[in-house]
């Protein structure tokens, strides 16, 4: 794996806006300079040269600059795009604030480099079930082609909220957001 240049030297390349917000990387298309020793753990902890990025702002800066072209994961900036390591998805969805209830229900998800993100149809929610093992693993789209995998406890919380509701002639226990119904798990006979 080639290392072009240090994580530094690409944060100093986002350009600084007066106006809030990410940069706008489905804008930029600079040349691909090769992958970096960083990793996104599926607990949420970001790597760089084996070791944990203990600086929250740090990783909320690179936070904003990742994007994610077919199945791989680049940092980009206006001039260099690098290819990094997602272990499952590159945020994690850690809380979830419940407003309202029934098919009325909104849920807002908060991740671990604070961004939030309302589940409904422009931000689907979704669970996959592993093959072997049945443990379901969910998620929940925050930002143009970016999830976040839900937090275990806030998936128990979202248990606590399912309600049953038959979806092409079978079972199902899900949730409501935003108008939309997302079914997380298979209704037990």
């Amino acid at each position: 794996m080639s290392d072009p240049g240090k994580a530094g030297d690409l944060l100093a390349q986002i350009p600084k806006t007066e106006k809030k917000g990410r940069p706008p990387v489905h804008l930029w298309n600079p040349p691909f300079c090769g992958d970096i020793d960083m990793r996104i753990a599926r607990d949420g902890t970001w790597f760089y040269l084996g070791t944990p990025i203990g600086r929250k702002p740090m990783v909320r800066l690179f936070s904003t600059i990742i994007r994610r072209d077919g199945d791989a994961y680049f940092l980009i900036t206006p001039v260099e795009k690098v290819g990094i390591k997602v272990d499952d998805a590159p945020f994690v969805a850690i809380s979830v604030q419940v407003e309202g209830e029934g098919e009325e229900q909104v849920l807002r998800f908060a991740t671990n480099v604070e961004d939030e993100t309302v589940a409904g149809a422009e931000h689907l929610l979704r669970v996959e079930l592993d093959p072997l093992t049945q443990e379901p693993a969910p998620y929940v789209h925050v930002r143009a082609n970016l999830e976040a995998l839900i937090h275990r406890n806030v998936f128990y919380q979202l248990v606590e909220l399912a309600v049953p509701r038959e979806i092409d002639g079978q079972g199902w226990l899900g949730v409501w957001s935003a108008g939309q119904f997302f079914p997380i798990g298979p209704q037990p006979d």
